[in-house]
């Protein structure tokens, strides 16, 4: 096989990249400067060095696929499940029943100092065995990709090298990212996850045994001191380069990368250095796994080396900016942002964690499931259902019952009608706790409020501090926050609704969930006009505020095709908008759904009263049961799903066919 890296790749193949090697669980902790001894949380991420590269090769819009192992346990789940909601084959990633995922504690003690220890004894990954793929798996790939680490004992350096015979007999192009790591040669002590460099003749032999079988070979000048056996980096990349043809990707930190594809020059600073951007670092664990990610997103596309290396230092100084490895990895926008930033003005990408706009790219532009449709019953509604048991003389503890209740109608509409994936529920943790509990894992689109019922100005249910709120929700549940906002309020209350918005939004950029912004207009107060909606709006994305969702009250035609403009313009990555009820008849809310059919970002609805008023206090009262109460609430939230998709239908619009019952 050619080792000219300008030669086209085999055509055909249904893979871009096959990634062999470790695939774990990061726990990061999230009191940075502190000892790991000190340290009070942790933050849960897919780790492990090939599993980083093939997140972050398909976050880059690659075909990656991941080879590996995972225990017959929850971690196990969440990392094929991570890897598979960001786009990555995991057809390849077999559950070890007789062990445990591997697992990595670290620290962030300062920019450079990471404690870190690996639980990998007799680990899943480790056991990745010649029988869990064939030929024709690797042969689907331009490229396949493996870490040093899974050469480190006989197990898996018999399963890497059978991969690589693979691939070589059938135009697979070899990638070795050196990944070397001490302790998992047993070097050190186990506990000494952070030493990078321990010199050590056995493991630079066989190393050096394997090197001929690679096409790319990538490491930092550390990792080609291992593979070279050499103190001096230059004489350590020529012992490689005496044993194979290799091209030799050289890492160096902050000065960028060095590409050698032939002769190795007589003092490593002769070679043209591919100079990256220089970035303020909060720690530089992952940078060499999101560099490889970044060359290879452009090597396998047959662009240029050089533009490979800007991609490659690129993608790792946005990493070291940043918490974790594999949620830090850039996606394609963000990529070209930075790049385009940094070569306008350096100085203002030296922190790239300040910048707003690429912070709301890597917020936004990620792999996430679309909601095409978004069919929602609402019942977060708090002093509603309390004024509602009072009456009835029932006690409030029944009021987490009802809620259980519709929790059960909600899930037997979804499958009556074969919603799944379209299903929505607004659900508070008042009352709801238990309900929540209920709905959450099931694949629903789950909002829950935040704010104090019927404050003005806004105020939050829990008080000031939301973000510590926001600490126990589960990541799929979204923000909901109804705010009455008018853009003529005096300035002193639209400053305050103004700075009590930002603060929830600085709170889910960090916490991660989404935010749903009900926007409704007092009655009281400054006129309304037609667009009062549209200028409240565009004030609030005029202070930086975009939510991923906007839930609004019904409008003319006119009015929503001036909000999809707005939205079009101002937030292409925005969800969507759904429609309120109130507690409008059930006539009143077609009419409402008729007038947003068109509407190119209106997404469905989330309504409450009009579904569950009547049932709820019959029920309260004892006058039904709780069959009774779910067949009631079905039939109102489902002529409401039946008449919203035949709006659509008369718009033009298509929408999937409910299941025959």
């Amino acid at each position: 096989m050619s080792n000219n890296l300008t030669t086209r790749f085999a055509q055909g193949r249904t893979h871009d990249i096959v990634c062999l090697g470790r695939l774990a669980v990061d726990l990061y902790a999230q009191q940075i400067g502190a000892r790991l001894e000190d340290v009070s949380s942790f933050a849960k991420y897919l780790g492990g060095s090939s599993a980083n590269i093939a997140f972050g090769c398909a976050r880059l819009g690659l075909a990656s696929s991941m080879l590996a192992r995972v225990g017959n346990d929850h971690m196990g789940r969440f990392l094929t499940e991570t890897l598979t909601k960001e786009g990555c084959d995991v057809s390849h990633v077999r559950v070890d029943k007789d062990r445990l995922t591997a697992l990595v504690l670290l620290g962030l003690k300062d920019r450079d100092t990471f404690p870190l220890v690996f639980y990998r004894e007799n680990c899943a990954d480790m056991a990745v065995d010649e029988t869990d793929f064939d030929e024709s798996f690797i042969a689907s790939s331009k490229a396949l990709l493996i870490t040093g680490t899974h050469f480190s004992t006989d197990q898996v350096n018999r399963t890497s090298r059978r991969a690589l015979d693979y691939a070589r007999r059938n135009q697979v192009r070899t990638v070795l990212d050196i990944d070397y790591r001490p302790v998992l040669w047993g070097l050190t002590g186990k506990a000494d996850g952070e030493t990078r460099f321990v010199a050590n003749d056995s493991v630079s032999t066989h190393i050096q045994s394997i090197l001929p079988l690679f096409d790319v070979v990538i490491g930092t000048e550390e990792e080609f001191q291992i593979a070279g056996g050499k103190e001096d980096l230059t004489e350590a990349l020529a012992a490689v380069r005496a044993v194979t043809e290799a091209t030799l990707i050289v890492k160096r930190g902050p000065l960028g990368c060095q590409i050698i594809a032939g002769a190795v020059p007589a003092s490593i600073n002769e070679g043209p250095i591919h100079g990256g951007v220089q970035v303020e670092v909060l720690n530089v664990l992952g940078a060499g796994d999101a560099f490889a990610s970044g060359f290879l997103s452009g090597w396998l596309r047959d662009e240029p080396l050089e533009a490979c290396a800007r991609k490659a230092n690129a993608c790792g100084a946005l990493v070291v900016s940043r918490h974790g490895c594999a949620p830090a990895m850039p996606t394609a926008a963000e990529l070209e942002y930075f790049i385009d930033a940094a070569k306008q003005d350096p100085e203002r990408m030296t922190r790239p964690d300040l910048d707003a706009k690429l912070a709301h790219l890597h917020r936004v532009t990620p792999a996430r499931k679309e909601w095409s449709e978004v069919l929602g019953f609402a019942f977060d509604h708090r002093p509603q259902f309390l004024e509602m048991a009072r009456q009835t003389g029932a006690a409030e503890t029944r009021i987490s019952e009802l809620k259980k209740l519709f929790v059960e109608a909600t899930a037997q509409t979804e499958k009556q009608l074969g919603l799944e994936g379209r299903i929505a529920v607004l659900i508070d943790g008042r009352y709801g706790q238990d309900a929540l509990n209920a709905a959450t894992g099931r694949g629903w689109w789950i909002g829950r409020p935040i704010e104090l019922p019927g404050s003005l100005p806004l105020e939050f249910d829990q008080g000031r501090s939301v973000g510590t709120t926001l600490i126990d929700w589960p990541q799929e549940h979204i923000a909901k926050c109804l705010v009455q906002y008018h853009p003529d309020h005096p300035d002193e209350l639209r400053l305050e609704q103004e700075a009590q918005i930002q603060g929830l939004y600085d709170a889910v950029k960090k916490s991660g969930n989404e935010l749903l912004l009900e926007v409704i207009v007092p009655k009281s107060g400054p006129a309304i006009q037609d667009d009062t909606v549209y200028r409240a709006l565009t004030r609030l994305y005029n202070i930086g505020i975009f939510p991923e969702w906007w839930k609004l009250e019904s409008m003319s035609p006119v009015q929503w095709r001036a909000i999809d403009r707005l939205i079009t313009e101002r937030d292409p990555y925005c969800r969507g908008v759904v429609l309120l009820g109130l507690s409008a008849p059930i006539d009143k809310v077609c009419d409402g759904f008729k007038a947003a059919a068109a509407s190119t970002t209106c997404r469905g609805f989330t309504v409450g009263r009009t579904i569950f008023n009547e049932p709820s206090r019959a029920w309260f009262a004892g006058a039904i049961d709780d069959r009774e109460l779910i067949a009631r609430v079905r039939v109102t939230f489902e002529t409401l799903i039946a008449a919203w998709r035949a709006a659509r239908a008369d718009a033009g619009i298509l929408v999937p066919q409910e299941r025959a019952a």
